[in-house]
C-alpha cells in the first residue's frame, strides 16, 4: 500500500536534477572553455529531457504527434529568440 503512495519517480527525478545541477557547477573549475560549454550543453539537454519525461509526463499522452510538433515549435521559437537577440546585439541593430 505504501509503495503505491510513495512517488519514487518524482524523488528519483528530483535527485537526478540536483546531481545534474551540481555537474553543471563544474564549469566554475579552471578548465578550458570548450569543455565548459560541452558540460553545460550536455547537462542542460539531460535535465530538460528529465523534466519533460518525469515531471511533465511527456510519454503519457495519447496524441504523440501533436505533442512532438508542439515541442519542436517551442524549440524553434526559443532558438529564434536567442539567435535573433545575439544577431541584433552583435551587429548593433538596436535603438
Amino acid at each position: 500500500m505504501l509503495k503505491q503512495l510513495f512517488p519514487i519517480k518524482h524523488v528519483v527525478g528530483f535527485v537526478s536534477s540536483l546531481v545534474l545541477t551540481a555537474l553543471a557547477l563544474v564549469v566554475l573549475m579552471d578548465i578550458p572553455s570548450a569543455v565548459k560549454m560541452a558540460i553545460l550543453v550536455v547537462t542542460a539537454i539531460l535535465q530538460a529531457s528529465l523534466q519533460l519525461v518525469l515531471f511533465m509526463h511527456i510519454g503519457e499522452s495519447d496524441n504523440k504527434k501533436s505533442l512532438y510538433i508542439n515541442i519542436a515549435y517551442a524549440l524553434f521559437v526559443a532558438l529564434v529568440t536567442i539567435f535573433g537577440t545575439l544577431f541584433i546585439f552583435t551587429w548593433g541593430w538596436f535603438a
